[in-house]
């Protein structure tokens, strides 16, 4: 029977298990999607993540704080995206608009194959997705793991980044933060603040994760221009990629 041993283990952590949320945890391991989460792995911005077991296996239980989380600040990101236009100022509706917009950025993503963590579950300011790596190793974030080849590297991360465009997507917060190496091949993640193509300000984000890409390249000796890679990633396709 699926157990909830991170009740007595992560009950300091403020903010985060909540009755509301310890219901949800409750309700997604009755639906057998983990049986028990194991340990924390990082604390963001507004987000607490943590590596869960499932069977043999593990996966990633990303959980936004509804207490207190910058709802505003997620709202004035959000409500510039035509998905959500119809959203008003409620704290727990932006929590979880913010996190079923990740949901279905990842899908979306996940469906044009760019290499991302495989979204396997949503409830309200829960998600849950694939674990990149395994429980010993998991693959790190590139600021912490640079690739040994850095050219092939980085024009994979620009393909990546080219197919999400192409699929109407942008990351919207690019950075050495939120892209793990893994086996010398990016996968994208965090992608709460993407948006699509109809966004007016996507191409204001699209340069901006453009700069923050090249800004960390620039330092491990490796040279472009922005507007060139603008035009690259934002040129029209005639074939499938």
């Amino acid at each position: 029977m699926a157990t909830l041993k991170y009740q007595e283990r992560f009950k300091t952590i403020k903010g985060v298990f909540d009755e509301f949320t310890h219901r949800n945890i409750f309700e997604l391991v009755s639906r057998n999607y983990f049986d028990e989460i194991l340990r924390p792995l990082y604390i963001g911005k507004e987000s607490n993540v943590f590596l869960a077991k499932k069977g043999q296996a593990v996966v990633i239980i990303k959980i936004y704080r509804l207490q207190n989380a910058d709802f505003m600040g997620m709202y004035n990101y959000i409500k510039q995206d035509s998905r959500y236009e119809y959203l008003k100022k409620h704290r727990r509706d932006i929590i979880f608009a913010w996190t079923q917009r990740e949901y279905k950025n990842l899908i979306k993503a996940h469906e044009a194959k760019v290499r991302v963590p495989e979204p396997l579950a949503i409830m309200h300011n829960i998600l849950i997705e694939e674990f990149i790596g395994n429980q010993e190793n998991p693959a790190l974030r590139l600021k912490d793991l640079p690739p040994k080849n850095k050219k092939r590297f980085f024009a994979d991360l620009l393909l990546q980044i080219r197919q999400l465009y192409q699929a109407g997507l942008v990351h919207g917060d690019l950075s050495a933060f939120n892209i793990l190496n893994h086996n010398e091949k990016p996968v994208l993640i965090d992608f709460s603040q993407g948006t699509t193509t109809n966004n007016p300000n996507h191409t204001e984000l699209l340069k901006r994760d453009i700069k923050n890409i090249l800004h960390f390249f620039a330092k491990l000796g490796i040279k472009a221009n922005e507007e060139e890679i603008f035009k690259t990633i934002t040129a029209k396709s005639n074939k499938k990629e």
